[in-house]
C-alpha cells in the first residue's frame, strides 16, 4: 500500500515537472491596435540652403590667387579669389591723375575769376569780360567732377579683381584653379550658408485640400545618426506656382538652425498629417518590431503565450507607435521584446 502511494506521487511530481517545461515564460506584450491617428503622406524631397551663392567673376583676368579650397569655412569679407588687376590698377592711376589736373585748372579758373570780379567792381572790364571768366570758372568744375566721377568708376571697376566672401558659410565647389582666365559671369566658386537650410519636396496637387490644418511636419533624413534623424519643420511654405509637366507643388520645409551633418542635395523624407484619418488602420509599438536586412518582422504570442516569428509589413511611424500594413490582426497580442522571445524555445 504504502508503496502504491510513493509510487503515485512520484508520478504526479514527474508530471508537474514536465508541465512547467512546457509552460511559455512570460513576456512583455502589447496587442495590436486600431488606431484613429490621422493618415499619413509620405513625401521624397532634398535638402538646400537658404542661402547658396554662385560667385563669379564681374571682369576677364588670369586668376593670380586662390586663398580657400573646397570644404573651407569662410567669414564675412574673407578674401576668396583674386584676379590680375595690373592693367586696372593703370588705369585707375591715370584716372587718379586727370582728376589732380583738373583740379589744378579748376584753382586757376577760380582765382582768375575772382580777380576778373574785382575789376568789374572797379569799372576796368565789361559785363561781357566776366561772364566769360564765370563761364571757364563753371567749366572747369564741371570738368573736376567728371574727373573725379571717373576716378571711382575705375576704382569700382579695380575692386571687381578682389572676390570677397558676401556671409559666413563654407565653400562647396571649386571649379577653377590658379592660372585660370577668368570671364564675365564665369563661376568660380559656390558658397552657402550651413547655419540656415530647408527640405523642398513636390506634393500633387490634389493633395493639398486634403491636408490637415496646424498638424506638424515630421523629416526623416536616412543618412544621418538615429539621435537627429528625425526633425520638424519649423515653417511650411506652399509656392504658389504649379509645375505643368507633373501636376505638383512645391513646398519647403524651414528646419531647425545649425543641424550637424546636413548638407545640400541630401535625401529627406516628410510626413504630411492628412485631415481624413483611417479608423482601420494597425499599429504596434515600434519597439516591438525588428529588422533583419530586408526582413521586418514581429513576434505574435500565441494562444499558449509562446511567440511566434511573422513577418510584417509597416508603413510610417507615429511617435512611439508605427504602422503594420500587412502580416498581423486587430487584436493580437506582440511581444515587447523582440530579443527576450527569440530566446524562448
Amino acid at each position: 500500500m504504502i508503496r502504491n502511494i510513493l509510487v503515485a506521487l512520484l508520478l504526479a511530481a514527474a508530471a508537474s515537472v514536465a508541465q512547467a517545461d512546457n509552460a511559455a515564460p512570460a513576456l512583455a506584450s502589447a496587442p495590436v491596435r486600431r488606431g484613429g491617428e490621422p493618415a499619413l503622406y509620405a513625401a521624397e524631397g532634398v535638402v538646400e540652403a537658404l542661402r547658396q551663392s554662385v560667385v563669379s567673376a564681374q571682369v576677364q583676368g588670369a586668376i593670380v590667387e586662390l586663398a580657400v579650397k573646397a570644404g573651407d569655412a569662410v567669414k564675412p569679407g574673407q578674401l576668396l579669389v583674386r584676379i590680375d588687376a595690373r592693367a586696372a590698377e593703370q588705369a585707375l592711376a591715370a584716372s587718379a591723375a586727370q582728376a589732380d589736373a583738373a583740379g589744378a585748372e579748376l584753382d586757376v579758373a577760380k582765382r582768375d575769376f575772382a580777380r576778373q570780379k574785382q575789376l568789374f567792381e572797379q569799372r576796368y572790364i565789361s559785363q561781357a569780360a566776366l561772364d566769360r571768366a564765370a563761364a571757364q570758372f563753371e567749366s572747369a568744375q564741371a570738368q573736376r567732377h567728371s574727373s573725379l566721377a571717373q576716378t571711382g568708376v575705375a576704382r569700382t571697376q579695380s575692386g571687381f579683381y578682389t572676390l570677397s566672401a558676401p556671409y559666413a558659410g563654407l565653400v562647396a565647389e571649386l571649379p577653377v584653379t590658379q592660372g585660370d582666365m577668368a570671364m564675365p559671369g564665369r563661376p568660380l566658386l559656390t558658397l552657402y550658408d550651413p547655419a540656415w537650410q530647408r527640405v523642398v519636396v513636390n506634393l500633387p496637387q490634389e493633395l493639398l485640400a486634403g491636408l490637415a490644418a496646424n498638424q506638424p511636419v515630421r523629416i526623416e533624413f536616412p543618412g544621418l545618426p538615429a539621435a537627429s534623424r528625425w526633425q520638424t519643420a519649423t515653417r511650411v511654405t506652399v509656392l504658389p506656382v504649379a509645375d505643368a509637366g507633373t501636376h505638383t507643388v512645391p513646398v519647403r520645409l524651414d528646419l531647425p538652425a545649425k543641424l550637424s551633418g546636413l548638407t545640400p542635395g541630401m535625401f529627406a523624407r516628410a510626413q504630411f498629417a492628412l485631415a481624413q484619418g483611417d479608423s482601420q488602420r494597425l499599429y504596434v509599438p515600434l519597439a516591438a518590431t525588428f529588422r533583419r536586412s530586408e526582413l521586418s518582422a514581429v513576434y505574435v504570442l500565441n494562444e499558449q503565450g509562446r511567440p511566434l516569428l511573422r513577418q510584417v509589413r509597416l508603413g510610417a511611424a507615429v511617435g512611439a507607435q508605427v504602422e503594420v500594413l500587412a502580416g498581423v490582426a486587430a487584436g493580437e497580442r506582440v511581444a515587447l521584446d523582440p530579443l527576450a522571445a527569440a530566446k524562448v524555445r
